[in-house]
C-alpha cells in the first residue's frame, strides 16, 4: 500500500514524499490515515476503500465558498480533481495542521462563541438541489433501536467471549434498566415528532471533530456523514456531554451567544440525545460481543461505552433532557 501511496502522490499531486506514517486516529474502519512528509511540508492523506461518492469534499467546498473559515479544504490534483482513484481506493489529500481536538483541549470563551457563529452559518446555507439529492435525509429510522433489542437475549445469558466481551456484557447487564429506558424512550419520542425544516447538519459535531491549531484557530472536521435534518441534530451535542465534555452550562450559554436566539424543540432534542446513545450501544455491542476478538482498540471502545454511564455523562444528560 505504501508504494502505491508514494506513487499516487508523486504522479497526481507532484508531492515528493520522503516518509509515510500511519495515523491511529478516526473511527471510519473503511479509511486509513497517513502523515506524508516531504523535505519542506507535511500532508494529511486519507485513503478510503472503494470508489463511493465522497460527499464530504463537496460539502467542505460548499462551506468554504459560502465564507465559512472553519473548514480545511482538500488539496487538488494536478488535474484539479478533489479526489484521486488508486486501484480499489480513493485518495484525498489535505494540508497537515498541528494541533489537538476538543477532547484534549478545552475551547476558550471566544472559541465557543465562534463555534456558535460557525454552526449558525452552516445551518443557514442554501444547499443546491444536486447536492441535496446526494445527501441523507433524516427519517428517524428504528434501525439502531432494533439492533440493540437484538442484543437483549445476550444480556440474559452468562457472559462469554474474550475479556472485553465479558466485561461489556457484565456492564450492560448492570445497566440493563437504563438501556431499556433509552431504547423505549427513543421509540416513544420518535412517535411524537412533528415536521420540521431540514438544514445542513454535520451529524456528529462532538469535541473530537473540532480541531484547534497552535495559533488558536479551529476547524470543524470529519464531514463524512452530512445529513439534511432539523437543526437539533447538531445542537443536541452542545451541552450533551459526549465524551464527558461539553456538559457545562456556561459553555452552552457562550455557544448560543454566537449562534443567536433560536426556538428549540425539546422533544427533538431529547430524541436525538437518546437515539445517539442507542446507536453507540448497538455499534459497541456488535463490535465487541458479536464479532470475533481482535484489534487493539477493543479496550478503548469498552471504556468509551462505560464512560456514557458516568455522572454528568450522556445518559444522565439525555434522561434530564
Amino acid at each position: 500500500m505504501n508504494k502505491l501511496v508514494f506513487s499516487c502522490l508523486a504522479n497526481h499531486y507532484h508531492i515528493d514524499v520522503e516518509s509515510l506514517t500511519i495515523l491511529p486516529i478516526g473511527a471510519d474502519r473503511n479509511a486509513t490515515l497517513y502523515k506524508a512528509q516531504t523535505r519542506n511540508a507535511s500532508y494529511f492523506v486519507k485513503i478510503k476503500q472503494g470508489h463511493q461518492d465522497d460527499i464530504s469534499v463537496n460539502i467542505v467546498e460548499l462551506l468554504s465558498e459560502a465564507g465559512l473559515q472553519e473548514t480545511i479544504l482538500p488539496i487538488k490534483t494536478i488535474d484539479s480533481q478533489i479526489t484521486q482513484r488508486m486501484g480499489d481506493f480513493t485518495v484525498i489529500v489535505y494540508p497537515y495542521i498541528i494541533g489537538q481536538d476538543g477532547f484534549k483541549r478545552d475551547l476558550t470563551d471566544d472559541q465557543w462563541i465562534r463555534l456558535g457563529k460557525a454552526k449558525k452559518q452552516v445551518h443557514e446555507i442554501d444547499v443546491p438541489p444536486p447536492i441535496q439529492k446526494r445527501l441523507r435525509r433524516e427519517s428517524y429510522s428504528p434501525k439502531w433501536r432494533e439492533a440493540v433489542r437484538s442484543l437483549y437475549p445476550r444480556l440474559e445469558s452468562e457472559p462469554a467471549g474474550d475479556d472485553v466481551a465479558r466485561q461489556l456484557l457484565k456492564l450492560m447487564q448492570a445497566q440493563v434498566k437504563s438501556i431499556h429506558r433509552l431504547v423505549n424512550g427513543a421509540e416513544e419520542l420518535a412517535q411524537k415528532l412533528q415536521d420540521h425544516p431540514h438544514v445542513l447538519c454535520h451529524s456528529d459535531l462532538h469535541a473530537g471533530n473540532i480541531f484547534i491549531d497552535e495559533k488558536g484557530a479551529f476547524y470543524i472536521v470529519d464531514w463524512d456523514e452530512p445529513i439534511m435534518a432539523p437543526k437539533e441534530r447538531d445542537l443536541m451535542i452542545i451541552g450533551g456531554g459526549v465524551g464527558n465534555v461539553w456538559n457545562k452550562p456556561y459553555e452552552e450559554k457562550l455557544f448560543y451567544q454566537g449562534y443567536g436566539k433560536t426556538q428549540m424543540d425539546r422533544t427533538l432534542l431529547a430524541y436525538y440525545r437518546h437515539e445517539r446513545i442507542v446507536e453507540d450501544i448497538a455499534i459497541y455491542g456488535q463490535e465487541l460481543i458479536l464479532k470475533s476478538p481482535g484489534g487493539q482498540d477493543r479496550w478503548e471502545m469498552y471504556q468509551h461505552f462505560a464512560d456514557m454511564f458516568k455522572p454528568q455523562g450522556v445518559v444522565e444528560i439525555a434522561f434530564k433532557t
